[in-house]
């Protein structure tokens, strides 16, 4: 258990720097000064003063922030945040996000550099399943299915249906001879699915492997906001949600895979950070997007006391969520 839980705080921390780092440059950029650069949360354990800002390590490792002058105090002097223009304040904000959207891409891209990125073309038929008695080959390349152009292997998941039996008609490529087939899929009870059983073959490059990971990123993204949306409707409640004591136990159960397993698991984690921090809620940065939308819509700066009002309020119940979602954690572990 105690290899696990250092692995979940290098994770957490690989994480947090990243997002960190992108408020950080983004603040640099644009001339404000960043007073304090802290990993963790809680009493300092290590600090070192740079030439413009104070680094730090905390002893919580939940968390971190990038303090800049004026952020939540009415200060407009020369390299304050409140000095800088509202799209500079923007920017700030979302480079957090930005950044994590960013390692997302990349831990993913380090994936596909790995293991190959997926192309229309058969590696293995599997036996005992439609395409082996069909007669397809190994080294066969997919031109279409149901009269339905094939361009990338992404396009034989999206239309052959994994959770109903369906009747496909494919045209493949051998020899650099075109012929038919039909055939109908079959369940796989282990892997709760329907299949046709071929797996792709699968290419190694570095411009692939980047294209495969921003592509799997934007898919993961479309995941996350269904089930922000099914949160948000009431199709799904937060006890389908997992918190740090959850994500520890995904990460024991993970690292027996190997590298690939765990590089994709942190990418997962760094794109859910990404959204997470932009939603509107306040305390985060989305909220603070918000402020300054509403600044921009009605010409004069919002209260910065109701602001940090506002914030305190929503920090407070984004900590009973933490413990709700915990305690919620703990009872899947027993």
């Amino acid at each position: 258990m105690f290899p696990t839980v250092i692995i979940a705080i290098i994770m957490f921390g690989f994480l947090i720097i990243i997002h960190e780092l992108g408020h950080f440059l983004a603040a640099r950029m644009t001339g404000v000064n960043v007073l304090e650069f802290a990993i963790g949360m809680g009493p300092v354990i290590y600090s070192r003063q740079g030439a413009r800002t104070k680094f730090s390590l905390r002893a919580l490792p939940l968390g971190g922030f990038c303090k800049m002058q004026g952020e939540d105090e009415s200060d407009y002097s020369e390299g304050s945040y409140n000095s800088k223009s509202k799209v500079a304040r923007i920017f700030i904000l979302a480079s957090g996000a930005l950044m994590n959207i960013l390692g997302c891409i990349i831990l993913l891209a380090v994936v596909f550099f790995m293991i190959g990125s997926p192309i229309n073309k058969i590696d293995l038929v599997e036996q005992g399943y439609p395409a082996y008695e069909s007669g397809m080959l190994s080294g066969d390349e997919i031109v279409s299915i149901n009269d339905q152009k094939i361009d990338s292997w992404e396009d034989i998941n999206y239309i052959i249906d994994d959770e109903n039996q369906d009747s496909y008609e494919l045209v493949i490529k051998r020899d650099g001879e075109e012929s038919k087939i039909t055939l109908v899929s079959k369940y796989d009870e282990e892997l709760d699915r329907f299949r046709i059983g071929i797996t792709p073959a699968r290419q190694h490059g570095v411009f692939r492997s980047i294209g495969e990971g921003f592509n799997q990123t934007v898919l993961y993204t479309g995941l996350m906001l269904d089930a922000l949306t099914q949160l948000f409707t009431g199709k799904a409640s937060t006890n389908d949600f997992i918190g740090p004591i959850g994500i520890v136990n995904v990460v024991g159960e993970t690292v027996q895979y190997g590298a690939v397993a765990m590089l994709n698991l942190a990418a997962v984690i760094s794109l859910n950070l990404a959204i997470f921090n932009l939603l509107p809620i306040p305390a985060l940065d989305g909220s603070r997007i918000i402020f300054v939308l509403i600044e921009w819509i009605k010409g004069s700066p919002v209260d910065p006391e109701k602001e940090g009002m506002v914030h305190l309020i929503g920090f407070i119940l984004l900590i009973i969520l933490a413990i709700f979602i915990a305690y919620n954690d703990i009872l899947r572990l027993n």
